[in-house]
């Protein structure tokens, strides 16, 4: 890396990073300090004597973690297991949980089993099923909140409107809605479920009834007796059309695209599982590998042999059959692409509600509306009170990517314009000491994102602590190892069945590109980013307060040819 020029890191009393590191979380915000009883005179002659009324100061935080869901609570425990106290967790709720709180809709739950869909440091023997609903799994994350401590760390109604790298005194300016920080480090892990995505649809504003989407559900609208129109037929669509559709008047389905649906083997949890797992916790790590170790096993299909996928697919047709006696709507729910190419649905009872009497599916996507008339692709046209939209999240392009500034004041909208990408699903050139958590490129199709939310968080802990033991105070990816790394993944996500499936799907970004997943299995996640390679990074020095400005130098990679782990995926993807 090339040197650059900047002034000595200013250092309140002397204190180190690591000093920084040991302070109590409360001492992050400014205290309220009493004013005292000052005679006129005093006043007057301090006024004489300086004119200057010192700015109030911002507060300064080691690292600022952005989100309170899985990642962002996850982050913070394994802070504080480093021994690193002086963080803050900026949420712009009111409360933790993240898309877990947001989705409160009828029906909802997680579609991987509670066992795997938790933190391994973490285990809760009381999941009530064998796949958990939202509210439990929301309460979860609050005990996790409680249990490790992490409640002083935590800035509610706090939602970052900006963040920009400050070059000159290497640290992160960041903008909230309840006050500016500064921190030498930054963890995104807002997650790419954040952002609610609804289409832009003629006459939509005008629409006399209610308008909301499935992660802002109005639960103060009574649906008994209405006509409710479900638009999208994902994941959240599948949960919701089999919650409500004993209760509404009418529910007409738009369905674009349709998807392949397996069954869901879910149960109830005995209590004396759960007592079992309680006392002899090694029940529920064997019940946990062994969930893992399933999942494991599929992932050659998606990422290598798609064509395994068939006696998938022929399952997912009996299914249908079963649960569809008509076969003029068994013709509608059919899709044309292979088994995979899109996120395959779990549910029992989302077949029987689509072929109930006062369900009516619409094979078209919806196109415009005209008052209370919903007008199809097709051209049909359908009469509603209510329109609920379950057309996901800005995935692809999340609105965050617009607030955060790197290096040369370019922002991560940017720097993404030809699709996102990053080094290692984590961190990113010209973005100095921000780490992503659930980045570019490391979402699944078959198994528990807590899984690879672990993974990053040890990557995380691996690059603070390498900084201290250097003696640096930033790092960021190179240019060519962060290149390198990402022709890999695309040249392997080429044979996916994502990408030879038949389909589009919202893991592709506008250009046909998958941003999204990752094409290999969690295994091969957990080694690739088990350890930071300074080899693929530009290390910025730590300045000493008695340094000259133009001291500012930095750490590069030696210059030899990059190993097979620092420039490509080839050996951690097997």
């Amino acid at each position: 890396m090339a040197s650059s020029t900047k002034r000595p890191r200013p250092r309140a009393s002397g204190a180190t990073t690591q000093d920084r590191s040991r302070t109590a979380p409360e001492a992050v915000e400014p205290e309220a300090v009493e004013p005292e009883a000052v005679e006129p005179e005093a006043v007057e002659s301090e006024a004489v004597e300086s004119e200057a009324v010192e700015p109030e100061a911002v507060p300064h935080v080691r690292v600022a973690v952005i989100g309170s869901g899985f990642g962002g609570l996850g982050a913070g425990v394994r802070l504080r297991r480093a021994g690193i106290t002086d963080f803050v967790v900026l949420e712009r709720a009111d409360s933790v949980g993240g898309t877990w709180r947001d989705n409160s809709y009828p029906g909802c739950a997680c579609d991987v089993p509670s066992h795997l869909y938790s933190f391994s440091f973490a285990p809760n023997p009381d999941w009530p099923r064998s796949f958990s609903g939202q509210p439990d799994i929301r309460a979860y994350l609050e005990k996790v909140a409680d249990v490790f401590g992490l409640r002083p760390h935590l800035r509610f109604n706090t939602e970052v409107t900006e963040a920009r790298w400050d070059v000159e005194r290497t640290r992160w300016q960041i903008t909230t809605t309840a006050g500016r920080w500064t921190a030498d480090a930054v963890v995104a892990a807002a997650g790419p479920l954040a952002d609610p995505q609804i289409p832009d649809l003629p006459g939509l504003d005008s629409f006399p009834g209610k308008v909301f989407h499935s992660s802002r559900w109005d639960h103060d609208f009574p649906l008994a007796g209405k006509r409710v129109a479900m638009v999208g037929t994902g994941a959240s669509a599948a949960q919701i059309v089999p919650a409500i559709q004993p209760q509404v008047g009418k529910l007409t389905v738009f369905q674009r695209t349709p998807a392949w649906v397996l069954p869901r083997r879910d149960r109830a949890i005995t209590e004396l599982e759960k007592r079992l797992h309680g006392r002899f916790p090694i029940t529920a790590k064997a019940r946990r590998g062994t969930l893992f170790a399933l999942r494991e096993l599929q992932v050659d299909a998606f990422v290598r042999r798609p064509g395994l996928l068939k006696l998938v697919q022929r399952l997912a047709e009996r299914h249908l059959a079963d649960g569809v006696a008509d076969p003029a709507l068994r013709a509608k729910l059919t899709p044309d692409y292979r088994i995979g190419c899109k996120r395959i649905l779990l549910s029992n009872t989302y077949y029987p509600a689509l072929a109930a009497a006062n369900t009516e599916v619409v094979p078209a996507g919806l196109r415009e509306v005209r008052g209370s008339t919903l007008v199809a692709a097709d051209g049909s046209e359908h009469e509603v009170d209510a329109i609920v939209f379950g057309t996901g999240f800005h995935v692809t392009d999340m609105p965050m990517g617009s607030r955060v500034f790197g290096a040369d004041g370019t922002s991560f909208a940017e720097k993404w314009k030809e699709g996102m990408e990053a080094l290692r699903g984590s961190t990113v050139h010209g973005f100095p000491n921000f780490f992503f958590v659930i980045g570019p490129n490391t979402g699944l199709g078959n198994s528990s994102m807590i899984l690879m939310i672990e993974s990053q968080l040890n990557y995380l802990i691996d690059a603070l602590t390498r900084l201290d033991e250097i003696g640096a105070t930033a790092m960021q990816p190179t240019a060519r190892a962060q290149r390198r790394w990402n022709l890999e993944l695309q040249h392997r996500m080429d044979r996916t069945v994502w990408s030879t499936g038949g389909c589009r799907s919202w893991y592709l970004d506008k250009s046909g590109k998958n941003t999204v997943l990752w094409p290999g299995s969690t295994t091969s996640f957990r080694r690739a980013t088990r350890k930071v390679d300074l080899t693929e990074y530009e290390l910025i020095l730590r300045q000493d307060d008695r340094a000259a400005p133009s001291a500012s130098s930095a750490l590069s990679a030696p210059p030899s040819e990059p190993s097979a782990a620092a420039t490509g995926t080839e050996e951690v993807m097997a």
